[in-house]
């Protein structure tokens, strides 16, 4: 049997209806005494994350962010913003097959594991690694049909063994879940959190994180499950939508924990992951709330309503995004964290001609020509107004030889904010 046919057989997993609802009805799995003997699984232990040995844990993270979920500023477009929106753009530029050939040359060199070591060399001991659920599943038209497939799942893979030699941890987030949790760009949906709205999207959410939850369960690299990044904007009926966010992750973490004793679950709260409001009593006891605060006063004002959270109900927290601001506030907001006793995990490892990532693409020479067709509306761009595409060409291969992890500049401030340092 070849690997893709191992990997067919390993991932397919056919979800129907009342497939689904018997799933959400698996009792939860609290008892962490049912964790997989001897290994190493870092677990909640009051506020605390520890590990196998009873040690403390201090989550020092970066996020994979741009790797298998593109955001449009990180390619410094104005217009295209979502990964669909992306790839359209990049397929007008270049073509359908040289389009293709462009991002699987994409996921192969933006993390490489040179850049995995060079993560654990800095001091770092965790990623943090956003998903979009079209790299994992291959849709059906009917909800029994879809497959749980895609390249996805090898590049998943390949990121947690070279992490697991390096010694480092993995967060796995579901950054887009089907349909799209937020009802911005960076959920890959329809502009609409339509995850809550429309059943099929619902139950393909519940059922990619049992996909997800059955493949990882026994492997303590994996620190844990991000369940929904940034669920439900401000833009959205929030008196409608915040009511329905614990019970999706109760849903989620029955499914979860009906394959998977062994691994922490991360609770977001509402509104792109600010608000704790949305949450009542912990339901499961091996679970961590997570938060993500950008450009905040860097006191513990800023942070008190979380602690209040975690005192009352005695249960870890984890800022899961931050940064992006400069390298004095994210000594500051660094240090704030760690004197709670609070891990963190910055934004991002990667970007393009920034000093506020652990390193930075250099620009390609006529990267402007590939930026003004991201900035404009997709549906205006016609082959005539668009540069030859050998051009195009030739700058994206240019950009692509930049972003491999040899030719990027190191920050060196920006890891001196963070307590580490270049290796």
């Amino acid at each position: 049997m070849n690997i893709r046919e191992k990997r067919k057989r390993r991932h397919r997993c056919l979800f129907s209806f009342f497939g689904g609802l018997a799933l959400a009805a698996t009792p939860l799995i609290t008892d962490t005494a049912s964790r997989a003997a001897g290994a190493d699984f870092i677990h909640a232990e009051g506020t605390r994350l520890v590990d196998a040995n009873g040690d403390i844990f201090a989550v020092k993270g970066i996020n994979l962010g741009n790797w298998l979920l593109p955001e449009g500023y990180m390619f410094k477009f104005a217009r295209a913003r979502a990964p669909t929106e992306i790839e359209a753009i990049i397929e007008a530029l270049i073509g359908r097959e040289q389009a293709s050939r462009f991002w699987a040359r994409f996921h192969d060199v933006y993390v490489a594991q040179a850049d995995i070591h060079f993560i654990e060399a800095a001091g770092f001991n965790t990623v943090r690694v956003p998903l979009n659920w079209r790299l994992f599943v291959e849709a059906g038209e009917a909800t029994d049909a879809d497959r749980f497939e895609g390249p996805g799942w090898a590049l998943l893979d390949r990121l947690v063994g070279w992490c697991r030699q390096a010694g480092l941890r993995v967060i796995i987030d579901l950054h887009a879940a089907p349909g799209g949790q937020t009802g911005v760009n960076h959920d890959d949906g329809s502009g609409y959190p339509l995850t809550f709205y429309v059943p099929r999207e619902r139950r393909l959410t519940i059922a990619l994180w049992r996909a997800l939850a059955s493949h990882y369960r026994n492997d303590p690299t994996i620190l844990g499950y991000d369940l929904l990044n940034e669920p439900i904007s401000p833009y959205s009926d929030e008196d409608y939508l915040n009511p329905r966010l614990e019970p999706l992750y109760r849903e989620i973490v029955a499914v979860i924990r009906s394959v998977d004793p062994n691994h922490l679950v991360l609770l977001e709260g509402g509104q792109w992951s600010t608000s704790f409001a949305v949450f009542g009593r912990p339901f499961d006891a091996n679970s961590v709330y997570t938060y993500h605060k950008f450009w905040a006063k860097p006191n513990r004002a800023a942070l008190q309503t979380y602690l209040n959270f975690s005192k009352r109900w005695n249960v870890p927290l984890l800022i899961g995004e931050t940064g992006e601001f400069n390298d004095d506030w994210n000594a500051r907001f660094r240090r704030l964290h760690e004197r709670l006793g609070i891990g963190w995990v910055f934004w991002p490892y990667k970007s393009l001609d920034s000093e506020t990532a652990v390193v930075s693409i250099r620009e390609p020479a006529g990267w402007h020509l590939v930026t003004a067709a991201g900035s404009v509306d997709a549906a205006t761009l016609k082959p005539d107004s668009l540069p030859p595409r050998g051009q195009v060409l030739a700058i994206l291969n240019a950009y692509l030889e930049a972003a491999e992890f040899s030719n990027v500049r190191v920050n060196g401030g920006y890891l001196k904010s963070l307590g580490l340092a270049e290796p």
